[in-house]
């Protein structure tokens, strides 16, 4: 009965979502920080519920971020984290293969970090690196981006038959945005280890990952493993209704949670304050 409940929140929630073009969405004012902030924490509050949820009912969610250089994937991610346990919610992100991995199944790579029961697991970037940047910058043949393509469904298909809710999120952003922030890393001490020659290259073939995506897109947006589109030239209503959709697909429920009594702290005894020469820290601040 609860399993059908889930299936139709998830299937409710699968139909809210808007089908068609991006110039849909009006364009709206930006939100003020306090107004942002506060919005975050009401969903940084259900995260948590979620969370309590995940590890009571043993559930297993997986949740891909992709999308082009610049989206916003780490920083819908770093929301996501920021108030829950790391032991609850992993971040998978990836350096490059080695060797070896370049020699096993291509999937064999993503599948170790699939969540077990009462784990959620964020790809930052996932296994459609292949049909993404592997396909732009020339890492792997066309044959092996076609046979990729055509199994891509197939996996994802085993994955979510083996109880996994997976949920994929692809994020876009504009070719001026992207350029905006391009330029936004260069300026800033904090964030130029962000840039890397294959950022450069990512502003450079901008239609070539379009035929990427529109490929990927065509291949591998199912209905039984759908792709939702974030629009994220505005950062912070891009986090807030990300978060929000993410938590509509899963049917999770506030657990009971017993009154805390905290124990009365010991007595002092004979205990004595030590001698010792402590290393403070500097007060620089």
């Amino acid at each position: 009965m609860a399993k059908e409940k889930g299936k139709q929140k998830r299937q409710k929630a699968l139909a809210k979502a808007w089908k068609g073009s991006r110039a849909a969405w009006k364009p709206r004012p930006m939100l003020k920080r306090q107004e942002f902030e506060e919005e975050m924490e009401e969903l940084q509050v259900e995260l948590v519920r979620l969370q309590e949820w995940v590890k009571a009912s043993g559930a297993k969610i997986c949740v891909l971020f992709e999308g082009r250089d610049t989206a916003g994937k780490g920083g819908v991610i770093k929301r996501i984290t920021e108030r829950v346990s790391p032991r609850v919610f992993r971040v998978v992100a990836l350096s490059a293969p080695t060797e070896r991995e370049k020699s096993q199944m291509y999937f064999q790579r993503y599948m170790p970090y699939l969540p077990a029961a009462g784990e959620v697991v964020l790809f930052d970037r996932s296994w459609y690196n292949r049909a993404g940047v592997e396909r732009v910058m020339g890492f792997t043949s066309k044959g092996q981006v076609d046979r990729f393509l055509e199994l891509a469904p197939m996996v994802e298909k085993a994955i979510i038959d083996s109880g996994i809710i997976l949920i994929k999120y692809w994020l876009e952003v504009t070719m001026d945005e992207q350029a905006k922030r391009f330029k936004e890393r260069n300026d800033d001490e904090r964030k130029i280890w962000k840039l890397s020659p294959m950022d450069l290259e990512a502003q450079a073939r901008w239609y070539d990952y379009s035929r990427a995506r529109d490929a990927m897109f065509a291949a591998t947006d199912t209905l039984e493993s759908p792709w939702f589109v974030v629009p994220s030239d505005d950062q912070r209503r891009a986090r807030l209704n990300c978060i929000a959709h993410f938590l509509s697909l899963i049917p999770y429920k506030k657990v009971p949670r017993d009154p805390i009594k905290f124990p009365k702290r010991q007595a002092k005894g004979d205990y004595l304050e030590p001698d010792h020469p402590f290393r403070y820290v500097p007060q620089a601040f």
